[in-house]
């Protein structure tokens, strides 16, 4: 039997003005329901996101990236989600939104390492 198990990732976007629908990839959500995971991290590049839109609200949209991190992580800093599993805590944060950060679409995968995807997949895809 494999070692390795399916996983589920999305990526954060921040579209700073949706009408224009440009954006910068600022994070990673991943869930593998095998080893009931789910993590995040984020990375703003900041310089990029001022030439979208140099009046960015910089500090709610690094806030909103804390939030989704906070979600990941369970306990009290996940709020009202503190009580739900992780795939339902993934489930929600993947859930589409019309805000200024905003989940892309779910891929899938392998992995026998849930949390050094997390880094993998921000490293390749964010930074």
């Amino acid at each position: 039997m494999s070692d390795r198990h399916v996983f589920e990732y999305a990526l954060l976007r921040v579209v700073p003005r949706v009408e224009r629908g440009e954006c910068v990839n600022a994070g990673v959500l991943v869930y593998c329901r095998h080893e009931a995971f789910v993590g995040a991290r984020t990375h703003l590049d900041a310089s990029r996101l001022l030439a979208l839109d140099p009046h960015v609200d910089l500090a709610g949209v690094r806030a909103a990236l804390r939030a989704v991190e906070g979600v990941c992580a369970g306990g009290e800093a996940a709020g009202q989600a503190a009580g739900d599993d992780a795939g339902r805590r993934f489930r929600w944060l993947v859930a589409p939104r019309s805000t200024v950060v905003q989940p892309g679409p779910v891929h899938t995968g392998l992995t026998a390492d849930p949390a050094a995807e997390v880094e993998r997949l921000l490293d390749l895809l964010v930074r």
